[in-house]
């Protein structure tokens, strides 16, 4: 297991004894301080993965903790979880705009504390076996990109993903995109109602961040606090985590290039979702067809039998009549008169096969047809 050391801060007692004792049975190494001075005095030596920090403590809150957390190297990559009395979307954003990777409210129970740490437990495993990917492909890419200008970077994206073909490829190489401007990222997809697609150069978004997702999908099309901003568009939303703000220049370019990247992007999402309908009603016409073309062949098959079984019909009953009219004592009228109904029926029948041909004619048009629809 990858998260092992828990640093919980709160100034009321009682709460730290609640973590206590949600934590008792889990294989955590507990520490537990009641201000925030306290907490920036032992967390270089205790080095938690995991800060459970107070949001409400006096002289110093922790939104002030977690800023000097992140401005920290040493402390910078702890992941804190906020523990909040109040949980509005305002104070969500605040805590996320100072670098805190989730929120818990109070109250909370036992089982919900534990589901948080075993989400944070899994972003850590994930960082920790893509941190050398990341580090290689980011060495790549920026070499390879060193001397593309800005609008060169988007050009090759645009040319590139037109020839993807599958939501996990296009998500990546929008991060990937994105890195290449030097740009940290989060991205959501919503192909497929209530369930959400999520990238990010370390291959899982934090829970944080898809809370944000969630609650300002449908509030605007951008969104800037701090040094992140949020893009909205219909079936993608984008968290840029490090925008160049003491750049303002750069940063305006960089605003109206992640933009244009989003829109095209989703343009590309679009096309994929209506190759995969075409796909599949194709799909389902080729089976379509395929049953048609059996079932007429079986028709065919079974006029083919009719006929066979007439044919054998009236050649008994010519042989039975060549052989019995003679020895039946009947005067010669009475003869022609019964060769002229069985002729009279025979043609009949024949008529009746001639509307077989054409039947049969009709058919072979039917799957002529059907066939040019499959070849298209």
């Amino acid at each position: 297991m990858a998260l092992t050391r828990i640093l919980a801060v709160d100034d009321e007692p009682f709460n730290l004894e609640i973590i206590e004792e949600i934590l008792l049975d889990l294989d955590f190494e507990l520490k537990m301080v009641g201000s925030g001075f306290e907490c920036l005095s032992v967390v270089e030596d205790f080095a938690p993965q995991v800060i459970l920090l107070d949001v409400s403590m006096p002289q110093m809150n922790g939104y002030e903790v977690c800023r000097k957390l992140k401005a920290n190297p040493s402390t910078a990559h702890i992941i804190v979880m906020f523990v909040s009395a109040r949980g509005t979307v305002e104070e969500r954003m605040e805590g996320y705009a100072v670098g805190a990777e989730d929120y818990i409210v109070k109250p909370f129970g036992h089982d919900e504390l534990k589901s948080k740490l075993n989400i944070l437990n899994q972003v850590l495993i994930e960082k920790e076996s893509l941190e050398q990917q990341v580090e290689d492909a980011t060495s790549t890419a920026f070499n390879a990109m060193a001397n593309s200008c800005e609008m060169g970077l988007i050009v090759n994206y645009i040319e590139s993903i037109g020839m993807i073909n599958n939501t996990k490829a296009l998500g990546e190489a929008l991060v990937n995109c994105l890195k290449s401007f030097d740009l940290q990222s989060n991205v959501e997809f919503r192909t497929i109602p209530d369930a959400p697609e999520h990238f990010s150069l370390t291959g899982v978004c934090s829970p944080i961040v898809i809370e944000l997702f969630d609650m300002l999908k449908h509030k605007g099309r951008l969104h800037e606090f701090s040094h992140r901003i949020l893009v909205n568009y219909e079936l993608i939303s984008l968290l840029i985590l490090n925008m160049p703000d003491h750049d303002p220049d750069k940063h305006g370019r960089i605003r109206d290039h992640v933009c244009f990247i989003v829109s095209v992007t989703e343009q590309q999402l679009r096309a994929i979702m209506n190759r995969a309908a075409l796909e599949l009603q194709q799909t389902k016409l080729n089976n379509a067809i395929t049953m048609v073309n059996s079932k007429f062949h079986g028709l065919i098959d079974l006029l083919n039998e009719n006929r066979k079984n007439n044919e054998a019909v009236f050649k008994r009953l010519q042989e039975e009549l060549e052989e019995r009219i003679p020895s039946m004592g009947l005067d010669e009228d009475q003869e022609i008169f019964i060769y002229q109904k069985v002729d009279q029926t025979i043609q009949n029948s024949v008529a009746r096969e001639e509307s077989v041909k054409e039947v049969k004619a009709a058919f072979h048009e039917i799957e002529q047809d059907l066939s040019t629809l499959l070849s298209k």
